[in-house]
């Protein structure tokens, strides 16, 4: 009997399909290789991306030449563009305003071939301390309210390019989805007095049936009204809003957690293609009363969602997801990945 469960957070109803049921065979996809001498992210090609706005690197190597470890450079072909002002205007009933943000592209490690789920938990933090270093830098820009850190792997996931990256677009707005999530917590932290994201975590300890990985500080499993197969959220277990806020400490746990997590991800669908998100509070220093609420009731978490189905005219035109995988089997199978 398919069930409908209802997501705690924003209260988004998810049909999770059993008579459809998927398992991770079904989803079995092939993977090509491309080409190391045309591609802009490959160390010795530095010149073609735009000059750096950050990176690790060997002593003694300059800027916008080999000898990096991870590399920040803006995005050749910008969603948003940094200077300027936004102007908003009016016109007849309608509003808008120039298109003023910025995106940047984060390239993770100057191997061509190396996937994430495949890097050194040295590699992995050293991204996770450039994704720390680029929010704090533009959170301090006023004209942002918020800052989206995202990775597109594979062509169906949005990659254009096949070298490992992950993407930062930060906006002058701050998106409905994100309002949506906020205005949840809030809500249920008004009615409790708790974190609805702390409870969702000492809830999935306690029935232990969709935890993915756990380790000293972080966990990963597979929300109760997933919205796609294999869908996985990671959480820090102590409460706090801002990713930037992380300690050195943490971060090589969380490192440890996402290349554990992606490898299961990685041997039981056969090297997924996915796009992951981290979701972290927004800029609210710029004016009083401006989601004063989100240092209680927010707790920034990496939703990860493996490109395993499609969707169609039923989910674009109801908001209802299909999910042809019970979560607690997706968890189950992903638990017994030996990496």
């Amino acid at each position: 009997m398919p069930e409908l469960r209802k997501d705690p957070i924003i209260g988004r109803w998810v049909i999770i399909s059993t008579e459809r049921s998927r398992r991770p065979i079904d989803f079995a996809v092939s993977h090509g290789k491309s080409s190391t001498k045309s591609c802009p992210f490959c160390e010795g090609n530095e010149r073609k991306t735009p000059p750096e706005i950050f990176a690790f690197r060997s002593p003694h190597s300059y800027p916008n030449e080999s000898g990096w470890q991870v590399r920040v450079v803006p995005n050749k072909f910008p969603a948003l563009r940094i200077e300027g002002d936004m102007e908003k205007v009016g016109v007849g009933m309608y509003d808008k305003m120039n298109g003023i943000g910025a995106h940047e592209v984060i390239i993770e490690t100057p191997d061509h071939d190396k996937r994430m789920h495949e890097y050194s938990v040295d590699c992995m933090t050293k991204v996770f301390e450039a994704y720390k270093i680029r929010l704090q830098d533009l959170k301090q820009d006023m004209r942002f309210k918020y800052i989206l850190l995202f990775k597109n792997e594979g062509e169906l996931a949005g990659a254009s390019l096949s070298h490992s990256h992950s993407q930062l677009i930060a906006l002058p707005i701050t998106p409905k989805r994100v309002c949506e999530e906020l205005a949840g917590a809030q809500e249920y932290f008004q009615y409790k007095d708790r974190c609805v994201y702390c409870d969702i975590i000492r809830e999935e300890q306690n029935q232990r049936v969709r935890i993915v990985y756990e380790n000293a500080g972080f966990i990963a499993f597979c929300p109760f009204a997933s919205r796609f197969p294999f869908e996985i959220w990671v959480m820090p277990k102590r409460h706090y809003a801002d990713f930037e806020n992380i300690t050195p400490e943490e971060i090589p746990v969380l490192a440890d957690m996402m290349i554990n997590t992606l490898g299961k991800l990685s041997v039981a669908l056969n090297n997924p293609q996915y796009n992951f998100m981290l979701r972290t509070g927004p800029v609210r220093w710029m004016r009083s009363g401006y989601w004063t609420t989100i240092d209680q009731d927010f707790h920034w978490h990496i939703e990860i969602m493996p490109r395993l189905t499609r969707l169609a005219g039923f989910e674009w035109g109801t908001g209802f997801y299909i999910n042809p995988t019970v979560p607690e089997e997706a968890a189950r199978y992903l638990q017994e990945v030996v990496l």
